[in-house]
């Protein structure tokens, strides 16, 4: 006998259907499913190339395993971009002899401080990446690009992502404060990156955590008590005003 009506791992899934969670957006909510079922990023291993192989000793097709690395991204991950890197966690064999006993490792990527320059936030960052974050900065073609254009699967950052609400209330808001001395400027930067330019009421919840979409999703339904006496006093107003409306009814028809 089952002791609990659902699996554990379908918790999390099934609260999304119930209370304030079921009143997040819809665009959130959709969004929230779609990094769920997103594959993991290849960093740390080669995905294969066809799903199956022939097999040397019987000449039969088997197929191929293609099981993710588990990867730990620890807290400091999240204050800076590591470019979809974390931490691998496995065994090694003591003094590189296979019939020591196994260590317990675990490798870690090598960081780096850099300085950025934002066009649309008009600001220079300095933040902790890897090699891979650089490579894919450059592919991209600028930090901005990098940041709009990386999905948060691969992004594994809330720095990432925290940047990426920024810049797109900015793009969407047409922020005056960028340049304000110079339009011309301010209009090229906006017209370089209209094609990321999403409704508003959806940027402001890009890259929230469900805590954090909880808690905006609370205030905007959070209505001030109005005091009794407030009530009492515009429904004494209200009949006064009928009370009024039917006696000058009554003199007319006198």
């Amino acid at each position: 006998m089952p002791l609990h009506k659902f699996p554990p791992r379908l918790w999390d899934t099934l609260k999304l259907g119930r209370g304030i969670y079921a009143r997040l957006p819809e665009h959130y909510l959709r969004a929230l499913r779609e990094d769920a079922a997103a594959p993991p990023p290849a960093v740390h291993w080669r995905p294969p190339e066809r799903p199956r192989e022939l097999d040397p000793a019987t000449w039969r097709r088997r197929r191929v395993q293609d099981v993710p690395l588990p990867i730990y991204y620890p807290p400091q991950s999240q204050e800076g971009l590591w470019g979809g890197e974390g931490w691998v966690r496995g065994f090694r064999y003591a003094n590189n002899n296979k019939l020591s006993p196994r260590l317990k490792k675990i490798w870690k990527p090598q960081l780096f401080y850099r300085e950025f320059y934002s066009e649309i936030l008009d600001r220079r960052l300095t933040i902790t990446v890897t090699m891979r974050t650089l490579d894919l900065i450059d592919a991209a073609f600028g930090f901005d690009f990098y940041i709009l254009k990386t999905p948060k699967v691969e992004l594994c950052s809330k720095l990432g992502m925290d940047l990426k609400r920024t810049m797109l209330l900015r793009l969407v808001r047409r922020d005056p404060a960028l340049h304000p001395d110079d339009p011309a400027k301010r209009a090229a930067v906006f017209e370089k990156y209209k094609e990321f330019v999403i409704p508003e009421e959806e940027a402001e919840w890009v890259g929230l955590s469900l805590e954090e979409a909880v808690e905006k999703q609370r205030l905007r339904e959070k209505k001030d008590p109005v005091p009794l006496f407030r009530v009492f006093v515009e429904e004494l107003v209200q009949q006064l005003r009928e009370q009024k409306l039917s006696e000058s009814g009554k003199e007319q028809r006198n």
